[in-house]
C-alpha cells in the first residue's frame, strides 16, 4: 500500500473509530456473524485479524476460547485504541498494513480478515503476505463486499468517485482468481445478503499441503 494511501485509510478511520460501530452497528454485526459462521478455530490455534478495526470478531473469538492465541493488526491507531479498550490483555494487537505484517514466517494457523478487503490496492502483494505469516496447515477466511450484487457494483463505484481511500470490490470469481494466483487452494467462496439490498461473500482457502477440511 502507497504511502498516500496509508494516510488517507488512517485518517478516515481515526476520525470515525469512537463511533464506528454506533453508526454501521447492523452491517458490522452482520458481517462478523457471517465471518465466524464460516470459521472454524481448533483449540490451541493461533488467529490472526487483518483489519480489526475496533475488536468486534476477536471479542466474539476470545469468548469462544478465553485462552485463545488472538493477534490483530489495523491501520488505524484510533481503531486499535478502541479494540484495546474491549479485549483481554492477552490479545495482541499492532498498527499494521495488509502488506507489511509485523509477525514471523509461519505464525499463525488461521488469518481472518472482514470488510477491510476492499481497502487493498495491491490484493496480490497482501494476500502473499497473509499467506507468509501462515503456517503449513494454515488457512485464511475473508469476507467483503461482493460485485456481483448490484447494489454493491453500484456503490463501489460512486465511493471510487467520492472517497480517496476505497480502492474496489471484487465478485466470487475475481476472488478465486486472485487466491488461486496468490497459490492459495480455495476451498469455498459463498455469495450471501445481509439485507434486501446488501450483499457480502465470504472466501475460504489454505495453503498448499494444509490438511482438508478445516478452513471451515
Amino acid at each position: 500500500m502507497n504511502q498516500s494511501s496509508k494516510q488517507r485509510v488512517r485518517a478516515q478511520y481515526d476520525a470515525v473509530a469512537p463511533a464506528y460501530e454506533r453508526r454501521w452497528s447492523r452491517y458490522v454485526d452482520a458481517s462478523v456473524n457471517a465471518t465466524l459462521t464460516h470459521l472454524t478455530v481448533q483449540p490451541g490455534e493461533r488467529v490472526l485479524d487483518v483489519g480489526c478495526g475496533t475488536g468486534l470478531l476477536l471479542a466474539r473469538l476470545a469468548e469462544r476460547a478465553p485462552a485463545g492465541h488472538l493477534a490483530g493488526v489495523d491501520l488505524s491507531p484510533a481503531m486499535i485504541g478502541e479494540a484495546r479498550r474491549r479485549l483481554p490483555d492477552h490479545v495482541l494487537l499492532a498498527v499494521a498494513d495488509a502488506e507489511d505484517l509485523p509477525f514471523a514466517t509461519a505464525s499463525f494457523e488461521v488469518v481472518v480478515s472482514s470488510s477491510a478487503f476492499h481497502y487493498w490496492p495491491a490484493p496480490a502483494r497482501a494476500l502473499a503476505e497473509l499467506r507468509r505469516v501462515l503456517c503449513q496447515e494454515g488457512r485464511v477466511v475473508i469476507t467483503d463486499w461482493c460485485d456481483d450484487y448490484l447494489a454493491c457494483r453500484v456503490g463501489d463505484r460512486l465511493l471510487r468517485l467520492v472517497d480517496p481511500a476505497h480502492r474496489r470490490i471484487y465478485g466470487r470469481a475475481e476472488c478465486a482468481t486472485l487466491l488461486t494466483d496468490a497459490q492459495y487452494q480455495v476451498t469455498a467462496i459463498e455469495r450471501y445478503r445481509i439485507s434486501w439490498l446488501w450483499g457480502l461473500m465470504t472466501a475460504a482457502a489454505r495453503r498448499p499441503g494444509a490438511s482438508p477440511d478445516h478452513s471451515r
